[in-house]
């Protein structure tokens, strides 16, 4: 409705709620002011959106692009001082913008003339700075300032050295700040305020959890951050399950942290109790040599071959503490159809062989001393015992249920923003391309319904009171999530963990993938999602991680000739032998939207020394002619419902039918 067709009649209509909007604005000088507020800010260009998935704990390479902006800030200073700064000089800038505390102990260390070098850095962050706020309106800027330099920083971003009058007055403001011995605490209050502007939104599209040792540091990062949300991925969900007290998921989430001797987010961020699995798998396991179970590389620093060998054993211990567990999920919920998982009575332990599908597989290892043939899936009272040791380490950490707290505060199953569905893995299809149709508690769910009730049984599991049917129907699926061929976290026919640890067999070990993962490359495929998420389908954009894209085979993450985004390319260093590169991030601006693809990263401490920065390459997948406003966001339009609503109020107080409060 616009402010002409507004009536007096079609205003007295909503005049409760016009009531208690007079509230916030009590006169008609106060509704005026907040509308041309709100213009104004439709009128400003786009906020930076960044796209990240699968991060899967690689805490410095995650922390570093949030730093760099996926290489927006390096770009921004190179456009800036690309003719007045040597490329060491402006390397050492984005250093310094990215590290500030730890950078400044090296300047210290070789400049002999500090307050020369104070001088001539706070004028060029004070640059960078006015041209990453440029976007944002004063107000916004303000409120993300550090309270103590909120005001000289803002007469530094808004006077310009450029007037005469003003020349003097900035560079008494500088020089105050050095005389003062405040440059240092300045200048990492400004490179933070730099870091802080560039991104305007994030969104993390699945996956921080397991392989890499960081992810606690991850979420810590997050949870601190001033604007993000989460797809969660089924390494997500695993660990949201784990923190919900489902032992199955937590046998999954302890096995994974030793296959890869990746144990700092298990004992140094949850303060995990892992002694009570070491002395267990010491007792069982203490002759066995657990080759087939010796960790991956690619976790923590490597350890020696006693403490490789002790991981080895803790890793077998927990695996078949895992299977016994499943086991007896399976047989307690039929309706998950997973018979097909129960393995460990397919197993002629006398033989060494496994029995499926009318074959005998050898197995690589054949010592199983806790389990029991005649009743395979029962835990020995040693076991029982430590599955509730463990549990009960999951569910008393404090900073667990801190992290959990905020992947559900800001995390969904799947997010419609600016044009773009985002979710981490896929959409339960048939081959046909209709949307399959899932049983959950005796009701039939397809498409985005199914999305819809899976995120509410993902709240329930873990907030839900009680014993009642649902929270335990929704706590034992937590786990199916993880796993489950109908999962929209996962989408394959099988998790084929048991045939991977205890067989050769390529053809046993085979998963295959559902509908979604090739037909996602049918644009018409693509149009029936979009339409059923309520999206144009001419502009829009599925952006999805969890399968990585293997750039070594010449694999190109766009699909459906760009309508789908895979951005999973090898964050973490356990994939990137098979995809070649460390990952992808998408950015979307007020000119479009732009894929970048990186190099792996050294580490921070050669950032800090050296000056090395990720190397990325960038490609343009769309470009915009007319820069998006915030008008053309889903922002803008909630902004232009508040005008209405506003206007209305206007109405409301010109005909009497409301009172003007002075």
């Amino acid at each position: 409705m616009s402010k002409s067709t507004l009536t007096t009649e079609s205003v007295q209509k909503e005049l409760k709620y016009l009531q208690l909007l007079s509230r916030s604005f009590p006169a008609v000088s106060d509704a005026t002011t907040e509308i041309i507020n709100l213009e104004a800010i439709l009128n400003l260009p786009k906020g930076t959106e960044h796209f990240l998935t699968d991060l899967h704990g690689e805490d410095e390479a995650f922390r570093h692009v949030l730093k760099n902006a996926s290489g927006v800030v390096r770009r921004k200073v190179e456009d800036l001082f690309a003719h007045t700064l040597r490329e060491s000089e402006r390397r050492d800038l984005c250093t310094l913008i990215y590290y500030p505390e730890q950078k400044l102990e090296l300047v210290k260390a070789r400049e002999s003339n500090m307050e020369d070098w104070y001088r001539i850095t706070l004028h060029q962050l004070i640059r960078v700075c006015q041209n990453v706020s440029s976007k944002y309106t004063r107000s916004k800027v303000r409120k993300a300032l550090p309270p103590e330099y909120s005001y000289i920083i803002q007469e530094l971003l808004h006077e310009s050295q450029a007037e005469p009058n003003k020349f003097d007055y900035i560079n008494g403001i500088i020089g105050a700040i050095v005389s003062t011995g405040r440059a240092d605490h300045f200048i990492t209050a400004m490179s933070h305020l730099i870091q802080r502007l560039t991104i305007d939104m994030l969104h993390i599209v699945g996956d921080i959890y397991d392989r890499g040792p960081g992810a606690h540091i991850i979420m810590d990062t997050l949870c601190r951050y001033h604007n993000f949300d989460i797809q969660w991925g089924n390494h997500d969900i695993l660990w949201m399950g784990a923190a919900a007290g489902n032992t199955a998921s937590i046998a999954n989430a302890v096995r994974i942290a030793l296959r890869y001797a990746s144990l700092a987010t298990l004992e140094d961020g949850y303060g995990i109790n892992l002694l009570p699995l070491a002395t267990f798998a010491m007792e069982q396991y203490g002759d066995d040599p657990c080759t087939v179970f010796r960790p991956k590389s690619g976790g923590d620093a490597s350890p020696d071959e006693k403490t490789v060998r002790l991981i080895a054993q803790m890793h077998k211990a927990v695996t078949v503490v895992q299977f016994k567990l499943e086991g007896q999920l399976i047989a307690r919920r039929p309706e998950f159809g997973m018979s097909d998982r129960l393995l460990l009575d397919k197993v002629d332990f006398g033989r060494g062989v496994l029995r499926i599908d009318g074959r005998e597989i050898p197995l690589r290892d054949t010592r199983f001393p806790t389990v029991d043939p005649a009743d395979p899936y029962r835990l020995t009272p040693e076991e029982e015992e430590l599955v509730e040791k463990l549990r009960h380490s999951f569910l008393s950490s404090e900073k667990l249920r801190l992290h959990m707290r905020c992947l559900y505060a800001h995390g969904s199953l799947y997010l419609v923003r600016n044009s773009n569905l985002l979710f981490h893995a896929s959409i339960p299809l048939n081959e046909d391309g209709s949307f399959r149709e899932v049983t959950l508690l005796g009701k039939r769910y397809a498409g985005r319904r199914l999305l819809d009730r899976i995120d509410s049984l993902v709240r329930t599991a873990y907030f839900g009171s009680g014993n009642g049917r649902e929270r335990q129907f929704a706590l034992d699926y937590m786990w199916y999530l993880w796993c489950g061929a109908d999962s929209p976290l996962f989408d394959k026919s099988k998790m084929a963990t048991f045939e991977r640890y205890f067989t050769a067999d390529k053809e046993a070990q085979r998963e295959i993938k559902g509908h979604y993962y090739t037909l996602r490359d049918e644009e018409a495929v693509c149009d029936r999602i979009f339409a059923e998420f309520g999206l144009d389908g001419t502009r829009s954009h599925i952006i999805n991680g969890h399968v990585p894209v293997k750039t070594l085979r010449g694999e190109k993450p766009m699909k459906a000739g760009g309508r789908v985004l895979v951005i999973d390319g090898g964050f973490s260093k356990a994939y990137q032998p098979e995809t070649g590169i460390a990952g992808y991030t998408l950015i979307y601006n007020s000119h479009g939207l732009q894929l970048v693809q990186h190099e792996p990263f050294e580490s921070a401490a050669r950032a800090i020394e050296e000056g090395l920065d990720i190397r990325s390459a960038l490609l343009v997948l769309e470009f915009t002619e007319r820069r998006m406003m915030v008008r053309d966001t889903d922002i803008g339009r909630e902004l232009e419902k508040q005008i209405e609503d506003l206007n209305k109020l206007l109405v409301a107080y010109r005909s009497g039918l409301i009172k003007e409060r002075t």
